[in-house]
């Protein structure tokens, strides 16, 4: 990747900065909220900012915060415009390495009932998720701006977790 390209990840950013701007403690915290949808490191929501106002998609500020000075960023016009052409760009399908898909392709290989063990324990993290989503879902009048489309999202991870619990039916099932 070039240092100049933008990302999947560099619009997420730029979205989750938004109007009101965000430091990269704020995004790390909506990481950490959304998490059924975040796949980067908390590294990166400290990096990537940094690397959109080298690129001039953001800007920023220095404010107080509670030990150390914090950077507040900003979209610029520039990173508005990128947003908006990437707008209308087609959705691809996400890819996922899931780690699930791939454990239960070794149960040949090291066997059904520890595979099967594995992935039910995944249930634990679903209900997890669903504790997340229940509070996420109690915030999202909070963000009159995004509430419309939060919770939209919110429901499709509903449903990713319906699939999902499913699916461990399917495998306690057929390995049970």
């Amino acid at each position: 990747m070039s240092s100049q390209t933008l990302t999947p990840f560099s619009y997420a950013i730029l979205v989750l900065v938004g109007r009101g701007g965000a430091g990269a403690h704020d995004l790390v915290r909506m990481a950490r909220q959304g998490r059924i949808y975040a796949a980067a490191a908390e590294s990166q929501y400290y990096a990537e900012p940094k690397r959109l106002e080298r690129l001039g998609y953001l800007s920023s500020r220095k404010g107080p915060g509670r030990t150390n000075e914090r950077t507040h960023y900003s979209l610029t016009e520039k990173g508005l415009d990128a947003l908006r052409g990437w707008a209308r760009e087609p959705v691809r399908f996400p890819r996922v390495l899931h780690e699930g898909v791939v454990r239960l392709l070794a149960a040949d290989l090291v066997g059904e009932e520890p595979v099967r063990e594995g992935i039910v324990a995944l249930s634990r993290e679903l209900d997890e998720l669903e504790t997340l989503l229940d509070a996420a879902d109690a915030i999202a009048a909070t963000f009159p701006h995004r509430e419309k489309y939060l919770r939209i999202n919110h429901r499709l991870a509903r449903r990713l977790i319906a699939a999902h619990r499913d699916w461990i039916a399917d495998v306690e099932r057929e390995l049970g």
